[in-house]
C-alpha cells in the first residue's frame, strides 16, 4: 500500500498535517454490497469498508476490505511482503501501513492491527483509515469511527465516506450528511453516491447532482439510479403530454392503453392482444411491457429519455443486470429490437427473470415461439409471475387448458394477481361460470380493475344488474375505461342519459373510442358542433368508422355549395371531409361508401363511383344498390340495373320501385309495372308516391282501354 506522502505529527494535539499536500494520494472504498457496486474510481490505491448497508446495489457480494492499487499482484507476492516486513521492522511508516493493509486484506486481523496502529501513530492517515476498517470488522464501531474521524480531518475522503456511513447507520443524518459531503466534494465516487442516497431518501433535489458525480466516475449503481430518475422524469413528461393532447382533442389523442371500442359491454382486458388465447398475460413489469417504462408520443421531447438510456448503457456495460433490462426496454420501445434483445439476453443470463420474460416476448413476436417458451419457462421457474401467465396463454392458445390453468395458478402463487384474472377468463371461455366468478372476485378484491369489470359483465349477463353496478363503479374509479363505458351503457338502459353521458365522457377522456363517439353524438344532438367535432376526431383517430363518417358529415355541412364546372378547370384536391368519408368507407361503413361513390360520380369518375356503390350494395345498402343501378342504366346495361333496383326495392327503397315500374311500362309489362307502382306508393316518400299513383292510373287505363 502506498504511503500518504510527507507527514508531521503534532503530538500535543494528536492531529495530522501535511507539508506536501500535492504528493498525497487519497484512498477510496471499493467494497461491494455495503459500499456500492464495486467500481473503483480512477487513481485509487487503497480502500476502506464503510459500515452499514444503506446503499442499494445490483447484486450481493462479499465485503472487500482493502486493495493495493494497480500493483496489487506484485505487492501481494511473498517478496514484496518480506521487503515490507523488513522495512517495517526498521520503523518505516509507509511499509508498516502497506503491510497492515496487505494483512487486513488477507483477513489476518491480529497480525495487521499492530502494523496499522504503528503507522497511525506515526501520522499515516491511510493507516488510520484502515485501522478503522479493522476495528469495524471486529465490531468496535465507535472506536473505528474515532480513527475514521482522525483520518477524515486529515483529509481522507475514504475515511469521511466511512464516517458518514457510520453516522447514517446510527440515525444521525446531519452528521452523516456533513461527512459524506466532505467526501463527495473531494471527488470520492462512493462518498458522492452515499450522499445522493441520503438526499434522495429525504426527497432533496440535490440528489441528482451527486448521483451524476458518482456516475461520471464510473460508479455503476449511481449510473443505474440516475438513469431511473431520468426515466421517471421522462414518464412524467409523457403523462403531461398525453393530458395536453387529450384536452385539446387532437387526432390520435386516444393514446396507448385505451380500452377496446365496441358497441356493447366490453368483455376482454385492455392490452391482452399481446398474448395468445384467453387469459393473455399483462406485459412484463419493467421490461418494455409494463410499469414505469415509457411509450412514445408524437412531438414529445425525448432528450431526458435519451440521457437515461446512456446511463443505463454505462451501468449495463459494467455488469448491472437491471440496467441492461431497462436499456433493453427503451430500445424495444424505439423499435431497435435486435439490440434490445442483446441486452435482454445479457440481463437474463445474469439471472434477471424479468429480462428473460421480455426476451421471450421478443422471440414470440418474431415468430420463434419455441425459444420464447424456453425463456418464459426459465423466468417462471425463477418466480416471475408474468412469465407464468405467458406460458398459460401459450398453452391456452394451443388448446391445452389444463396446462394453461397450471401456469396461471403458478403465476398466482408467485404473487401475480393477473393469474387469478386469467383463470377467470379461462373458466369463462369454458362456460365454467361459477369458477370464473370465483376467480374474478379473488382478483377484484385485490383491486384488479379489469377483473372487477369482468365480474360485473358476468353478473350483468346473469341478470344481476344490482350486483353488477358496484363492481363496474369500483373498476371505473380505479381507472378502467371499459368499466366507465359499461356504466354508460347501463344508465342508457335505464333512460338516464345524463348520468350515462357523464360516464361516457370519463371513458372518452381515458381514450375509449366508442365512448368518444357516444359523447360526440350527444353533443351533436345538443347543437355543440365544436365539442362534437373534438370527440369525433378522437374516436375517428381511434379507428371508429361511424365516428369518421359522422365527422365527415359535420365537415361536409360546413362546405359551400359547389359552383358550376368550368371547362379546363383543374380537378380540386380531396377535401378533409372526403378523406374521412374514405377512411370510413375503407372500414366497411356502407353509408360512407355510398357517399364516396356520389363524390366520385360528381367528379365524373364513374368507375370509382361504381366500385364504391357495388361494395355498399353487396353489403346490403339499398342506396348503394339504387345508385349502382342508375350508373348501369346510364351505360345502357338496364338488365343488371334492374337486378340492383329489385334488391333495393325489396329492401324498402321507394325510388328503386318507381324505376322498376317505369322500366316495366317501357317494356310493355303493364301488370308488372302496376305491381311496382303499388310498391313505390307504399314505400314513398311523398314525391315518389305521387308519381307512382299517376303512373299506376295511366297503366290501368292502358290495360282497360
Amino acid at each position: 500500500m502506498e504511503c500518504m506522502g510527507d507527514r508531521a505529527t503534532l503530538l500535543e494535539t494528536g492531529r495530522y498535517t501535511q507539508r506536501n499536500a500535492a504528493t498525497a494520494t487519497e484512498t477510496t472504498e471499493t467494497a461491494r454490497g455495503n459500499g456500492g457496486p464495486g467500481a473503483r474510481a480512477a487513481g485509487s490505491v487503497s480502500a476502506a469498508v464503510a459500515p452499514g448497508a444503506t446503499a442499494r446495489t445490483d447484486a450481493d457480494a462479499s465485503t472487500d476490505p482493502v486493495t493495493a492499487g494497480a500493483s496489487t499482484d506484485a505487492m501481494e507476492s511473498a517478496g514484496a511482503e518480506e521487503r515490507h516486513r523488513k522495512a517495517a521492522a526498521r520503523g518505516d511508516t509507509a511499509s508498516m501501513s502497506a503491510l497492515g493493509a496487505m494483512l487486513l486484506r488477507r483477513g489476518d486481523l491480529d497480525a495487521a492491527e499492530p502494523h496499522l496502529r504503528g503507522a497511525t501513530a506515526a501520522g499515516d492517515r491511510a493507516a488510520a483509515n484502515n485501522l478503522g476498517v479493522l476495528l469495524h470488522q471486529r465490531g468496535h464501531a465507535d472506536e473505528a469511527a474515532g480513527w475514521w474521524r482522525v483520518a477524515a480531518v486529515a483529509g481522507s475522503a475514504a475515511a469521511a465516506h466511512a464516517l458518514g456511513r457510520h453516522f447514517r447507520e446510527r440515525g444521525d443524518e446531519p452528521a452523516a450528511e456533513y461527512w459524506l459531503r466532505q467526501s463527495a466534494e473531494q471527488g470520492h465516487a462512493l462518498g458522492a453516491y452515499a450522499l445522493a442516497d441520503l438526499l434522495e431518501h429525504r426527497g432533496d433535489v440535490g440528489a441528482e447532482r451527486w448521483l451524476r458525480a458518482a456516475a461520471e466516475q464510473g460508479h455503476r449503481e449511481a449510473a443505474y439510479r440516475l438513469a431511473r430518475m431520468l426515466e421517471l422524469r421522462a414518464t412524467d413528461e409523457l403523462r403531461a403530454e398525453r393530458a395536453r393532447l387529450t384536452a385539446t382533442g387532437r387526432p390520435g389523442a386516444g393514446l396507448p392503453g385505451a380500452g377496446p371500442s365496441g358497441g356493447g359491454v366490453a368483455h376482454g382486458p385492455p392490452g391482452a392482444a399481446r398474448s395468445p388465447g384467453p387469459g393473455a398475460p399483462r406485459s412484463a413489469s419493467g421490461a418494455g411491457r409494463g410499469a414505469g417504462l415509457v411509450d412514445s408520443v408524437a412531438n414529445l421531447r425525448l432528450s431526458t429519455l435519451d440521457e437515461a438510456a446512456q446511463w443505463y448503457r454505462q451501468a449495463a456495460a459494467r455488469g448491472h443486470r437491471r440496467a441492461a433490462l431497462h436499456l433493453g426496454a427503451i430500445l424495444e420501445r424505439r423499435g431497435e429490437l435486435k439490440e434490445a434483445g442483446r441486452w435482454y439476453l445479457t440481463s437474463a443470463k445474469d439471472g434477471e427473470a424479468r429480462a428473460a420474460c421480455a426476451l421471450a416476448f421478443l422471440l414470440r413476436d418474431a415468430g420463434d415461439e419455441e425459444s420464447a417458451a424456453v425463456w418464459w419457462l426459465r423466468a417462471a421457474q425463477d418466480g416471475d409471475g408474468n412469465a407464468a401467465n405467458a406460458l398459460g396463454a401459450l398453452h391456452a392458445a394451443r388448446g391445452e387448458p389444463q396446462t394453461a390453468e397450471r401456469w396461471y395458478r403458478a403465476a398466482l402463487t408467485a404473487g401475480d394477481v393477473n393469474g387469478a384474472y386469467n383463470l377467470g377468463l379461462l373458466c369463462a371461455s369454458q362456460d365454467r361460470t361459477a369458477q370464473a366468478e370465483q376467480w374474478y372476485r379473488q382478483a377484484a378484491y385485490t383491486g384488479h380493475r379489469e377483473a372487477a369489470n369482468a365480474l360485473a359483465v358476468l353478473l350483468l349477463q346473469a341478470g344481476d344488474t344490482i350486483g353488477a353496478e358496484p363492481w363496474f363503479s369500483k373498476a371505473a374509479e380505479a381507472g378502467s375505461v371499459d368499466a366507465a363505458f359499461n356504466l354508460g351503457i347501463l344508465h342508457v338502459g335505464r333512460d338516464d342519459d345524463r348520468t350515462a353521458l357523464t360516464w361516457y365522457e370519463r371513458a372518452a377522456a381515458g381514450g375509449h373510442t366508442e365512448a368518444a363517439l357516444q359523447v360526440g353524438i350527444a353533443l351533436l344532438r345538443d347543437g355543440d358542433d365544436q365539442g362534437a367535432e373534438r370527440h369525433l376526431r378522437c374516436a375517428a383517430g381511434g379507428g371508429s368508422a361511424e365516428a369518421a363518417f359522422r365527422l365527415a358529415t359535420l365537415l361536409d355541412a360546413r362546405q359551400p355549395p359547389p359552383g358550376p364546372t368550368v371547362l379546363g378547370e383543374p380537378v380540386a384536391e380531396k377535401t378533409e371531409c372526403e378523406e374521412w368519408y374514405e377512411r370510413a368507407a375503407e372500414q366497411g361503413h356502407r353509408r360512407a361508401q355510398v357517399r364516396v361513390g356520389m363524390l366520385a360520380a360528381a367528379r365524373g369518375d364513374t368507375t370509382e363511383a361504381a366500385r364504391w356503390y357495388r361494395e355498399a350494395a353487396e353489403s346490403g345498402s339499398r342506396n348503394g344498390a339504387f345508385n349502382l343501378g342508375l350508373l348501369l342504366a346510364r351505360e345502357g346495361n338496364e338488365r343488371e340495373a334492374a337486378l340492383w333496383w329489385s334488391r333495393a326495392a325489396r329492401a324498402g327503397h321507394g325510388r328503386a320501385a318507381l324505376r322498376l315500374a317505369l322500366l316495366a311500362a317501357r317494356r310493355g309489362e303493364l301488370n308488372e309495372g302496376q305491381r311496382w307502382c303499388a310498391r313505390a306508393m307504399e314505400l314513398g316518400p311523398a314525391e315518389v308516391t305521387e308519381r307512382a299513383a299517376r303512373l299506376r292510373e295511366a297503366l290501368h287505363q292502358e290495360l282497360t282501354a
